[in-house]
C-alpha cells in the first residue's frame, strides 16, 4: 500500500464498498486486562494494544507454514477489523487459557489472539464486555520522541479507550505494512518502540496531507464512517 493520499482512500479501513467486503469476514481480538483496583493509564493502555498487533503480525505462527498463517492472510484479505473488550480477575484468567499472545505495558496488559470470524468469536472472549473501557492518565503523556514512531490521534474526535486502541492498532499495522524486511526486522528487534499522542490541532491537517499512513475508519462504532483517525508517522517513512 502505498503512503501518498490517493492510494490511502484504498485502505482496508476505509467505509466505502470494496472487494474486501465480498471476502469472508474476520476480526482480530484484543483484550485489556482492566482492574477494578489497579487500572492501566489511558495512553500506555493505546501503545501496548498497537505494539500487540504489531506482535502477532510478526510472530512466527502468523506467516509461512505458522499455525495462524492461514487466518491471518484471510484476516488481512478482507475489511480488516479489531476489537477491543474488557477482562478482569477470572475472565482474564480464561482470556490467557486461549491461544494469544500478552503484550505488558508499564501499567497495562493486553492479549491479542488470532483472527476469527465475525460471528464465530470464543465463548470466552464473546462473554466479555467492550463498554466500560474509559481510561485516564493519571499524568499528562510526556512528550514523544521524534526518533521513534508515533501514532497521531485526530484532536477532534472522541473515542474511547477501546476505540482508540483499536485505531492505534490499525495505523501500526498500516506502518508495518509500508516498511521493508530490513526496517520491519529493526523495529521488531528494538521491541517496537512506539508512542500514541494526541496531535496539536494546528498541525493535524499537516499531518493527513503528509502521505504517511493514515486510518480512515469504517464508521461501524462511536465515529461517522470515513473519520481519519490516526496517522502513523514513522521514521522510515518520513
Amino acid at each position: 500500500m502505498s503512503t501518498d493520499e490517493t492510494t490511502a482512500q484504498d485502505s482496508p479501513f476505509r467505509s466505502e464498498p470494496s472487494a474486501r467486503d465480498a471476502a469472508p469476514q474476520f476480526v482480530l481480538p484484543l483484550v485489556v486486562r482492566i482492574e477494578k483496583a489497579a487500572p492501566p493509564a489511558r495512553t500506555d493502555a493505546l501503545e501496548t494494544a498497537a505494539r500487540a498487533v504489531l506482535v502477532v503480525l510478526s510472530d512466527e505462527r502468523s506467516v509461512g507454514d505458522g499455525e495462524w498463517a492461514q487466518v491471518m492472510s484471510d484476516w488481512q484479505d478482507a475489511r480488516i477489523r479489531k476489537v477491543v473488550r474488557r477482562a478482569r480477575g477470572a475472565e482474564w484468567r480464561r482470556a490467557e487459557a486461549l491461544p494469544g499472545i500478552t503484550v505488558q505495558g508499564k501499567s497495562a496488559e493486553v492479549r491479542v489472539f488470532p483472527p476469527v470470524p465475525l460471528d464465530g468469536w470464543p465463548r470466552e472472549l464473546a462473554k466479555l464486555q467492550v463498554s466500560g473501557t474509559d481510561l485516564d492518565d493519571p499524568e499528562p503523556p510526556v512528550e514523544a520522541d521524534p526518533a521513534q514512531p508515533v501514532l497521531w490521534l485526530n484532536p477532534d474526535l472522541d473515542m474511547s479507550a477501546g476505540k482508540a486502541m483499536a485505531q492505534a492498532g490499525h495505523a501500526a499495522q498500516l506502518a508495518w505494512w509500508e516498511l521493508s524486511d530490513e526496517e520491519r526486522a529493526a523495529w521488531r528487534d528494538a521491541g517496537f518502540p512506539l508512542a500514541v499522542r494526541t496531535a496539536d490541532p494546528a498541525r493535524w491537517g499537516q499531518l493527513t496531507g503528509s502521505g504517511l499512513p493514515l486510518v480512515r475508519d469504517a464508521g461501524f462504532t462511536e465515529i461517522a464512517p470515513g473519520s481519519c483517525t490516526v496517522v502513523a508517522d514513522h521514521p522510515a517513512l518520513r
